[in-house]
């Protein structure tokens, strides 16, 4: 739209821009807003005309208008009501009409923002956190955000408006560079994409980078950095505004400002940790370790400025001394605390100083779906979620620093456990810890997967699974330690990783795990009886149905419903039923089943709490009638697009029975495809475990012949080679 005048646009009259457009930020596809303000006396009819006149044209070139009509005075009304309004209003420039009107409308907004404003600024940082909390800091998200995330443009504009209540200031040429610097990605995002949008999703990375002329992990990690400094620069605001709206008393001239000293070399002053005049980083190494040891445990913010002096100090030698190992360790074991500490320190490059290891995870996204946080976010959220379980450990240090290194590996390639794991015990040899504990924190990082893979990928119930888990770990502190672990690193992972069902499996083979090892640690053999597939929890089935052509019965489990289907026994029972509840809408979590007197019982965990029982038994009598066609309904009859499936044979998983598993596409019938071609190979499922990533799956069955026994090598690899010749 031409920044001139509009016929009709006389005096009173203006076309506003405002908001972004006032702001002239737009990026390619970004709204036009724009207010057409008028005098409270000029002629309706007069003004309704002009507006159209304006509008229609805009409308029929396709521009994404979003508009309006106020007079001067509702203008002032909205922007005392409505703090983004008046926020988007500081801003407004005229486009075209009387620029007067504009001049007078942007004095009166910005003089009622400062007159105001230790009223409204309280309204605004709520709605700052609510936001942030809403939708994450896009420095760490999964997604980003680069409007809404805290670190991304919204906060910029709200920087702008605190400096404009004249109470508190920003860097101002960093903050506009840093905006500048994130309106550039959000203009090739809106050019690569074709439509409004400011959420910087994974598989869109690679476009926008290469438009930009970044590799992907380039761009990836140079809009996190972004982020990180914008959020920075806003917390820094926030606390700045909190101590101005805080009215403390005003220091005599000169006295300058009240310090507190908590430890040599460390004060507290208008609730920041700074270091004193005294201290020396350069001669005294351990400053750093105690300024943010207190910091950590009293959950203050450290003093930017100070933490800037800490980053050209000295290191601690190597090995660290005690004092230095068991201030690491009382910051690492702060709860909450830690995680403004952690962000402040690795903002000056303290944390460099520390632990260099840490560069390659900094700012680093998953790969994984269920993550929320980039990596090395993530691993501060896991020591936070140890603290809350020290107690349950007999080495509460040794639990701190794995929380921290568990995921160190995922800055090199390779198996992020395997090869984290060696790095995890140089730096904790570096940080002074005997070589026995370097050792143990080593063995964490290698089997902090172990716990969580196993139990939702195998049949926790069979005695070769406990005992192989057990062999692995060794002793029952080790268990201990490596339980916590698991449950902190799952609870950062993201809400899909610590479910009440996942918890209940960890838990549950933690405990098998602890009677093997007491029993090796008392001398004595772990009893291992014969296993037909029937968990002991359960009541055993005892081939009545009552005169029934069959029984369900469910009740709640978990988080979901457990399922409990007897019918009489036949060849591809197990399919149907999981046909059928496919069916009835909901996906299956585990199945097993067993035989007594011709009636076969099946239990089937699926994760919906609010499954409709009459539902899902109408569709089994459907299918053990015949009267419904699985082929039809649930039959695969070409690959899912995208990675090739992979079946595996797990030869020594199991003494029982043959273990195969599965990793295809998640999809609708992918359960029942796997059930029947396995019946009609002449075999059994006596249990299957199944687990989703995302749109993934990892489907283990364990399956026996007729005779209940394994599978011989040549039955297994046949059957593995028909299961890969699926249309997965």
């Amino acid at each position: 739209m031409a920044e001139t005048g509009h016929p009709g646009l006389g005096h009173g009259l203006a076309l506003v821009a405002v908001g972004g457009y006032g702001r002239a930020e737009l990026s390619p596809s970004s709204d036009v807003d724009v207010v057409l303000v008028h005098p409270g006396d000029a002629d309706a009819v007069a003004v309704d005309e002009i507006a159209q006149r304006i509008w229609y044209p805009l409308w029929d070139d396709g521009v994404d208008l979003d508009h309006a009509v106020r007079t001067d005075a509702q203008m002032i009304e909205t922007a005392e009501a409505d703090v983004r309004a008046a926020l988007g209003m500081l801003d407004a420039r005229p486009v075209a009409g009387d620029s007067s009107v504009v001049v007078a409308l942007r004095s009166q907004v910005l003089a009622g923002w400062r007159r105001d404003a230790r009223r409204r600024l309280p309204e605004l940082e709520a709605a700052w956190r609510d936001r942030v909390e809403r939708v994450g800091w896009l420095a760490q998200s999964a997604v980003m955000d680069l409007k809404e995330s805290g670190g991304g443009l919204r906060d910029g504009v709200v920087m702008r408006a605190l400096v404009a209540t004249w109470l508190v200031d920003v860097p101002h040429r960093e903050l506009e560079a840093l905006r500048a610097a994130m309106l550039d990605v959000r203009d090739v995002l809106h050019h690569v994409t074709g439509r409004r949008t400011d959420r910087l999703t994974p598989e869109l990375v690679a476009d926008v980078a290469a438009e930009m002329g970044f590799a992907p992990d380039q761009l990836d990690h140079h809009v996190r950095d972004l982020g990180r400094r914008t959020a920075h620069l806003a917390s820094t605001t926030w606390r700045r505004v909190d101590d101005v709206l805080a009215s403390r008393p005003r220091r005599r001239s000169g006295s300058g400002p009240r310090l507190d000293e908590i430890a040599p070399g460390v004060a507290v002053v208008d609730d920041e940790v700074v270091l004193t005049g005294s201290a020396d980083p350069a001669t005294d190494a351990l400053v750093s370790l105690r300024a943010a040891s207190e910091a950590a445990r009293r959950g203050l913010a450290l003093s930017a400025p100070s933490a800037a002096r800490l980053a050209h100090g000295a290191v601690p030698g190597q090995p660290w001394p005690a004092e230095a190992r068991r201030l690491l360790v009382e910051m690492l074991t702060a709860g909450r605390g830690l995680l403004g500490v952690w962000e402040e320190l690795d903002l000056a490059g303290v944390v460099d100083l520390w632990l260099p290891e840490w560069a390659p995870i900094r700012l680093r996204g998953s790969t994984s779906p269920v993550h929320q946080w980039t990596i090395d976010r993530h691993s501060i959220e896991t020591c936070v979620n140890a603290t809350a379980l020290m107690r349950t450990v007999a080495r509460p240090d040794l639990l701190a620093v794995a929380a921290l290194l568990h995921d160190i590996g995922k800055g090199v390639p390779g198996d992020h456990s395997e090869v984290g794991a060696p790095i995890a015990e140089r730096v904790v040899r570096r940080w002074g810890f005997h070589a026995d504990d370097a050792a143990a924190v080593g063995r964490l990082v290698r089997l902090h997967l172990v716990l969580p893979t196993v139990a939702t990928r195998r049949d926790i119930e069979d005695p070769d699974t406990v005992v192989a888990v057990a062999d692995r770990i060794g002793d029952t502190e080790t268990l201990d330690l490596l339980a916590a672990l698991t449950e902190s690193d799952a609870r950062a992972t993201g809400p899909s990783a610590w479910t009440a069902w996942r918890a209940g499996l960890i838990r549950g083979l933690v405990a098998k795990v602890r009677a093997v090892l007491a029993a090796q640690e008392d001398g004595r053999e772990p009893r291992v009886d014969d296993y037909a597939g029937w968990p002991a929890a359960e009541p055993r089935p005892d081939g009545d149905l009552g005169g029934e052509p069959f029984v369900v019965a469910t009740r709640p489990h978990h988080d979901g419903t457990l399922i409990r289907i007897s019918a009489p026994d036949r060849r591809g029972l197990l399919a149907d039923l999981a046909g059928a509840i496919a069916l009835a809408g909901t996906d299956i979590r585990s199945a097993r089943s067993s035989t007594d007197d011709g009636v076969a019982t099946s239990i089937w965990e699926v994760p919906d709490p609010s499954l409709n029982e009459r539902r899902l038994t109408t569709r089994v009598r459907q299918v053990l009638a015949g009267d419904l066609s699985l082929e039809s309904r649930l039959g695969l009859t070409e690959a899912a697009p995208g990675i090739a499936p992979q079946v595996l044979l797990h030869a020594r998983s199991s003494t029982s029975a043959t273990v195969i598993e599965v990793r295809a596409a998640d999809r609708r019938g992918l359960v029942w495809t796997l059930c029947s071609t396995i019946a009609a190979a002449g075999h059994e499922i006596r249990s299957a475990h199944l687990s989703t990533f995302g749109p993934q799956a990892r489907d283990v069955l364990y399956v026996v012949g007729e005779d209940g026994a394994p599978l011989d090598e040549a039955a297994a690899q046949a059957l593995t080679a028909r299961l890969a010749a699926l249309p997965l």
